[in-house]
């Protein structure tokens, strides 16, 4: 068969379309999102979301994220970070204290009084988190951690002073805040978030630990009519959470995509979800006070009482990490200086 000269260069021009143009052609590469929190609630629509929208964006359409809210792909939330980690899905958020023992350097951020503004604070736990911490996450791909709110009560009984909780029964969404509630003179109950409603509704427990943000989904305010907190910028406690891939999938991304990952990773991905919940705190808020429920903010001198309080729990985590190696009082120094240095910013 006799090819033309027409024919010829009109097959050089489309191999060199190919060639100049690969990421036409390419393949889409689909990564699952798993997480435990409804899809209306402040993470999912106002940090995942638009996170996910970005990655599309950023890979012009070659990243497609499908969200999995609400435990849709199986599990229990604690299991997310393994699920990531051995690649049953591809990328999950999931609160760190669920596996307890797994981020013992991380776990600084979640003692008694260390944080307030969830941005600010969740650009100093990601800035902390590089700096001391990344071999905890070495089996996976890090997108980013960040913490929530100032940490309060939702009660059925008021809580008006430390001696209200003597005895009561509190959930507590992570190993140390089981061990303050603990030294406060709680009972303290270890349940996801998930449980919450129920458990309150059904008596288990009669006050839990949670943010602002998350009051609305899980419909605490209904539930309760009493929420506690404390004076100053500083929350009694706080959750540490962190979005991460699997380790195996981000490898297999080509240079570019990794570079839209990489790019969407760290310290401004940090942030989005930080204020996220500082938005979702707000609109918690406003619920319980239409709902007519009440609201204290307890004085400077009842919460000093409480910080006084809860300073054991500050050497007891010295003491347990000490045994691991870890210099508990030099991490807590320096993650200390990280959240005071962002809360300047």
């Amino acid at each position: 068969m006799k090819i033309t000269r027409k024919a010829f260069l009109g097959t050089l021009g489309a191999a060199a379309t190919l060639a100049l143009a690969p990421s036409a052609f390419a393949q889409t590469i689909t990564l699952r999102f798993h997480q435990f929190l409804p899809p209306q609630a402040p993470i999912p629509s106002k940090a995942i979301a638009p996170w996910a929208e970005k990655i599309e964006k950023d890979s012009g359409g070659r990243i497609k994220v499908q969200q999995f809210p609400s435990m849709q792909l199986g599990g229990r939330p604690p299991e997310l970070f393994d699920q990531a980690k051995d690649g049953v899905v591809d990328i999950i958020w999931t609160v760190l204290g669920y596996t307890p023992g797994r981020f013992p350097k991380s776990e600084v951020f979640e003692l008694p009084f260390m944080t307030g503004s969830a941005e600010a604070s969740s650009r100093a736990f990601q800035a902390y988190v590089e700096k001391h911490a990344m071999d905890e996450f070495k089996d996976v791909k890090l997108i980013a951690v960040h913490t929530h709110g100032p940490g309060l009560f939702h009660s059925k009984d008021p809580i008006n002073k430390l001696e209200d909780l003597k005895g009561m029964k509190v959930r507590g969404g992570s190993r140390i805040i089981n061990i303050m509630l603990e030294q406060l003179g709680a009972t303290p109950v270890g349940l996801p978030v998930p449980q919450v409603g129920e458990a309150l509704s059904k008596g288990v427990i009669s006050s839990t630990t949670i943010p602002w943000e998350v009051v609305p989904a899980l419909k605490v305010h209904q539930i309760v009519k009493n929420h506690t907190g404390f004076s100053g910028d500083k929350g009694l406690y706080t959750q540490t959470f962190g979005v991460v891939m699997n380790k195996a999938k981000y490898d297999a991304l080509p240079p570019d995509l990794k570079k839209v990952i990489d790019d969407n990773s760290g310290a401004a991905t940090a942030a989005l979800f930080g204020s996220a919940m500082d938005e979702g705190d707000k609109g918690g808020v406003a619920l319980a006070q239409q709902a007519g429920n009440k609201i204290v903010m307890l004085d400077a001198a009842e919460t000093a009482r409480w910080q006084r309080a809860a300073a054991g729990v500050r050497d007891a985590w010295f003491k347990e990490v000490s045994a691991k190696g870890i210099d508990g009082p030099k991490l807590l120094a320096d993650a200390e200086a990280l959240i005071a240095q962002h809360a300047k910013k």
